[in-house]
């Protein structure tokens, strides 16, 4: 019963995962692959785009991971004021439209148009995600680790590369691993901040398909983005594995008040990424407010209560439901799906590696590539799966699953085995012993993700765009539909809905801040 366990939990995720991405994306390249589409891998053009798109989302990823880590450690470590707040504000960006926030983006720097403004937009939008990643992890760290190696004469700088740096590596590669992901396969922000003469794999891939109707050329692309995808899974999930160190953590976390240089340079830094984050978002606000040469809230007024029959009729309330009962079901699904992959993934004693691989795939696929995937399935499958309200919530629970399975794991890896054996000796079943010990962690990392998965299913729109019903719209396909018509009542809207789901977005990571037990203090003090 203990081998069958994981397997039967690991079944769901990879049915899912088979059903709803697996199946679809082989619909979509069997309607676009034919012998002609050959000619695209043998293009020096090809090669040339596919450089580009690796190298930009290398450098996405290392800023990132570079600006995130100090903050990370104060959010996490320090006692902050209005620290669920701040966390709120670091988390927004990667879970806001990319179309909306890349437009807040081209309209402030003043480089848009450049790789250079692809990579900012892309560290504006990921550096709150590695923060939640590593933070989780580092905020449960035992101090133990840092007590001892002082003891042993060890400055703070020995104590966190000796210490602590092993028990975190594995998180930081779960956070770029993500990261790199994600921007490899950005589609929203280079569409619109970045240099038309320099597409990405993603937006070739939208070129070819929708611009020029060369199926067969972005069917080729696809295949050609899915490789780089799995074997960037398959060396992230070998370093996460070789990397792991067994070590105990706390079951609550502990936090202190910041002392010495260190802690004040990491809390100064965390406020300049909060402000950073709240400049673009600013400007979304003063584009919802602006109307003409004064100022008011003509544009809420006017998203709330539409007065035509445009696509401007949804109001905000209609678009703002919709979007609630989608990503209600999403997380559940979501959740349920990636915290039965995680748990298997710990518990099974082989094949770890490719569940991992499995699970974590539609990280891999582009959003778009699933909705249209799942739209083409639904058109030529057995069953006509058009209209039917469930596909929305199931495609976008796809994107949102590897991050709850990515929040979760690297918290069930960081448990020391032992303490089970330990709840074992004591007459506890293997059930109860999982329970007892990895319950407490596995619940808090939960909550975390759950919070998480539903705000990326709100703000989801590659999927969405082509599943939702022209008649429902939610509220990112409402804001686009806004920005492809002319004038400036459809962009003040669009910045009025913006702003909406930023209000929205920060109540949900709030309620799911609240959901974690209150921190206990210290009883030793521990630096890193």
């Amino acid at each position: 019963m203990r081998r069958l366990a994981p397997l039967l939990l690991a079944a769901l995720p990879i049915i899912a995962v088979i059903a709803l991405v697996a199946i679809p994306l082989v619909t979509l390249l069997s309607e676009g692959l034919r012998p002609s589409s050959w000619q695209v891998f043998s293009s020096g053009s090809t090669w040339r785009v596919l450089v580009y798109t690796v190298s930009q989302a290398l450098v996405s990823t290392v800023l990132s991971v570079i600006i995130a880590l100090p903050a990370a450690y104060a959010l996490y470590r320090l006692r902050l004021p209005a620290r669920r707040i701040l966390l709120a504000i670091v988390t927004i960006p990667f879970v806001l439209p990319t179309v909306v926030v890349g437009l807040a983006f081209r309209e402030l720097l003043p480089f848009a148009g450049t790789t250079a403004a692809i990579i900012v937009a892309h560290v504006f939008f990921n550096v709150g995600l590695v923060i939640r990643v590593v933070g989780s992890v580092w905020g449960q760290l035992d101090t133990r680790y840092a007590v001892v190696a002082s003891c042993l004469g060890a400055n703070r700088w020995q104590a966190f590369v000796h210490g602590s740096w092993p028990l975190l590596r594995p998180a930081v590669t779960a956070a770029s691993m993500l990261v790199f992901l994600f921007t490899f396969t950005s589609f929203g922000v280079v569409l619109v901040v970045g240099d038309p003469a320099l597409p990405t794999i993603e937006v070739e891939i939208y070129q070819r398909a929708v611009q020029r109707l060369d199926l067969d050329g972005a069917a080729a692309l696809t295949i050609i983005q899915l490789v780089v995808v799995v074997v960037a899974l398959a060396i992230a999930t070998k370093l996460q594995q070789h990397l792991t160190v067994r070590g105990i953590i706390t079951e609550t976390a502990i936090r202190r008040g910041p002392h010495g240089l260190t802690d004040y340079a990491a809390t100064a830094a965390t406020f300049i990424v909060v402000v950073a984050i709240i400049i673009p978002l600013g400007s979304l606000v003063s584009a919802s407010m602006r109307v003409r040469d004064s100022w008011g809230l003509t544009w809420y007024v006017e998203a709330i209560s539409p007065s035509d029959t445009s696509t401007r009729a949804t109001s905000a309330a209609e678009a703002l439901l919709t979007s609630a009962r989608y990503a209600v079901v999403a997380t559940v699904i979501a959740v349920t799906l990636g915290v039965f992959a995680a748990i298997a993934v710990t518990l099974l004693r082989r094949g770890q590696a490719s569940l991992d691989t499995v699970v974590t795939l539609p990280l891999g696929v582009s959003a778009v590539s699933i909705g249209l995937g799942l739209l083409l399935f639904s058109i030529s499958g057995p069953i006509d799966l058009r209209g039917w309200w469930l596909l929305v919530p199931l495609g976008q629970a796809m994107v949102a699953m590897p991050i709850v399975v990515r929040i979760v794991l690297p918290v069930l890896r960081s448990i020391d085995p032992r303490l089970r054996d330990v709840a074992a000796t004591l007459g506890a079943s293997p059930f109860r012993a999982w329970v007892a010990v990895d319950g407490p962690l596995a619940l808090r990392a939960t909550a975390v993700s759950a919070g998480l998965a539903c705000a990326v299913s709100l703000g989801e729109f590659g999927a969405t765009a082509f599943l939702a019903r022209a008649d429902t719209p939610t509220v990112p396909v409402q804001i686009v539909r806004l920005l492809s018509r002319p004038g400036e009542a459809n962009l003040g809207q669009a910045a009025a809905l913006s702003v909406i789901l930023i209000v929205v977005t920060a109540v949900i990571i709030g309620l799911a801040e609240r959901a974690r037990p209150r921190t206990s203090q210290p009883t030793a003090t521990g630096g890193w």
